[in-house]
């Protein structure tokens, strides 16, 4: 079969700068990652030993001078020594262990040193859901003059609604394929009309380079999952924000602050913090409600909310976004991460609901082994051992 994965930038910008964040932090970490299927998806016989082939291909899978050159330029925050650390990189499928049950059910773990295993998350998504779009007929039934009409009518429709948006949707697309002709679409489409809103880019570095565009997202809460066991609950978020700024000396600084609810957040967030990183990202709660808690922490701090970003990312489709755009009303920058709606909002085709969370860490490879959850603002986006997420909602009330 087909390699589906065949460039290494093919993969979201947030991998790289979390990948840089763990080097300077915690270079002798260790950590297992699970794979969730929000759906319970029963996955067809035999599609474990096919992702397997998958998994072991992308060994040959190695970045390109090309590839550097526009990291270089476009991801200007990483130093030149992170590009020779990537020469040299190579994905080992040691690191990943399938396994499909007599119902179905796939699991998939990861388990290795931090900086090499975080590499897997975007590449075991998108292939999984490409596999099987692909076994469900969806890539055979495709009308790709078809869907870039749709494409083009979601640009107009985001650009007159006001909306400074990017795509963030390589790991639910329909098809690496599919993912190109949106991009290329809205690109396309952007520059030609004149409208108050404005297409930013992609997460996905790749197609960031094809079409010169900016790679956009800076972490995940990976690191403040993995920064709870270290320094606990009421301080992760703190801790995280002060490394975070050290390793990046105060760029790439979009905060992503839901791991463990708003409430967690905000109480410690201080105004040296406040000031030093450019804004926030919602991903989860009631858009609305977030915004007015964002608007008035900053206003308690001193801070004119209007001076800041706020990015809005939860499972957002067009008019949702243009709703919460009209509602911010410019008391914030705000802007809009959409992800499936672009990449796998097909006809006739159901998109895939999966995840991979860090599950488990440990600081150093002499060090116990500790379960690393999320609890999000959204209880549906709760993840890990349900005996600890208890223990935390406890501890937070």
């Amino acid at each position: 079969m087909r390699q589906i994965i065949t460039h290494l930038t093919d993969n979201d910008a947030y991998t790289f700068s979390c990948q840089y964040y763990v080097l300077q932090t915690y270079p002798r970490a260790e950590v297992e990652y699970t794979f969730f299927d929000r759906n319970g998806t029963r996955y067809p016989e035999g599609f474990a030993q096919m992702l397997q082939e998958q998994v072991d291909g992308m060994r040959n899978v190695v970045i390109t001078e090309e590839e550097i050159a526009f990291m270089e330029r476009k991801m200007y925050y990483l130093p030149l020594w992170y590009f020779t650390f990537l020469r040299g990189y190579r994905f080992n499928p040691g690191e990943v262990s399938i396994s499909q049950d007599a119902e179905g059910r796939l699991d998939i773990t990861v388990r290795g040193k931090w900086y090499s295993a975080i590499m897997w998350e975007m590449p075991i998504l998108s292939t999984v859901s490409e596999l099987m779009h692909e076994l469900r007929g969806d890539l055979a039934r495709y009308n790709e003059e078809k869907e870039c009409e749709r494409a083009a009518a979601k640009t107009r429709q985001i650009l007159e609604g006001g909306l400074v948006l990017g795509d963030m949707g390589t790991r639910r697309r329909l098809s690496f394929d599919h993912q190109d002709m949106v991009i290329k679409t809205m690109k396309d489409v952007s520059q030609s009309m004149t409208a108050p809103g404005r297409f930013t880019g992609t997460s996905n570095v790749w197609f960031a380079m094809k079409y010169d565009l900016t790679p956009i997202g800076t972490m995940s809460h990976q690191l403040i999952s993995f920064e709870e066991n270290v320094s606990g609950i009421f301080e992760c978020n703190f801790n995280v924000m002060k490394k975070f700024s050290d390793v990046y000396d105060g760029d790439n600084g979009i905060y992503l602050y839901d791991c463990f609810g708003d409430r967690v957040f905000f109480s410690n967030l201080s105004k040296r913090m406040a000031m030093m990183f450019t804004g926030l990202r919602v991903d989860s709660g009631v858009e609305e409600e977030q915004t007015e808690k964002i608007i008035e922490k900053y206003k308690s701090l001193g801070i004119n909310p209007q001076s800041k970003q706020v990015v809005y990312s939860n499972g957002l489709n067009i008019d949702r976004a243009i709703e919460i755009h009209r509602y911010v009303n410019g008391r914030v920058q705000d802007s809009y991460g959409m992800g499936t709606f672009l990449t796998c909002d097909v006809t006739d085709c159901q998109p895939m609901n999966i995840v991979v969370k860090l599950t488990r860490g440990r600081i150093t490879e002499r060090r116990e082994w500790h379960d690393c959850v999320k609890l999000s603002c959204d209880k549906g986006k709760t993840l890990g051992n349900p005996e600890k997420c208890q223990y935390l909602l406890k501890q937070i009330g």
